[in-house]
């Protein structure tokens, strides 16, 4: 399947480092785009629209825009199934606040992160937010390598998810990462009815924007 989120196991499935998806349900593409801006942890993030690029030429106009890709951060967006969504590319690792306020007046927000060449490990996570609240959070390796591996959130989503991933096998210390991972990813596909299909974001001109720090003074 390529149309929901299963394929984001594969190795570099979007863009080299791993993935930061946002896919929202309640948000336009503006307003999602301001709400991830907004969340940024460090710095303060101004939207600069740069076209309908695919991720190959997102890339290069960070390249352009700051010397180095990963020393800037943008943006592909669309909409999708009904889901509204957004992805990052440069550097965005550890940049964005995942708590709730991203799905503040009614929106369902959900929040998809792989630091895939991290070497510490990092697991890839899943945060669930709606209407201002956190609803459900995990690793997706469900290990104790970053937090305590287990599902938690409000009773009647984390059992229900606990009871999905039992009928995979799932916890089991003896698969593989990357099978865990992509099984997972699938149990959430299914059961949240997320999509987020592989060509449009990997081959599909969408548009996009850069995430400028303007909090450093030239």
């Amino acid at each position: 399947m390529t149309d929901g989120i299963a394929w984001l196991a594969e190795p570099q499935s979007i863009a080299f480092g791993g993935y930061s998806v946002t896919l929202a349900r309640g948000l336009g593409v503006e307003a999602l785009t301001a709400r991830i801006a907004a969340s940024a942890r460090w710095s303060q993030r101004t939207v600069e629209p740069v076209g309908e690029l695919t991720g190959a030429g997102l890339v290069e106009a960070l390249d352009s825009e700051y010397g180095d890709a990963w020393d800037g951060i943008g943006l592909r967006l669309g909409v999708s199934g009904g889901w509204t969504f957004a992805v990052a590319y440069g550097g965005w690792f550890g940049e964005f606040r995942d708590g709730p306020a991203i799905s503040a007046d009614g929106a369902s927000v959900f929040l998809l992160e792989y630091e895939e060449e991290n070497g510490k490990p990092v697991p890839p996570t899943f945060h669930y937010h709606r209407d201002g609240r956190t609803v459900c959070s995990f690793n997706l390796h469900l290990d104790d390598s970053w937090g305590t591996g287990q599902v938690v959130g409000d009773p009647e989503v984390a059992d229900r998810l606990k009871e999905l991933l039992s009928a995979e096998g799932l916890p089991d210390k003896e698969r593989a990462n990357r099978e865990v991972h992509r099984t997972i990813l699938g149990v959430l596909e299914r059961h949240f009815g997320l999509t987020l299909p592989r060509a449009l974001v990997v081959d599909t001109p969408l548009p996009a924007v850069l995430l400028a720090d303007r909090s450093v003074t030239p």
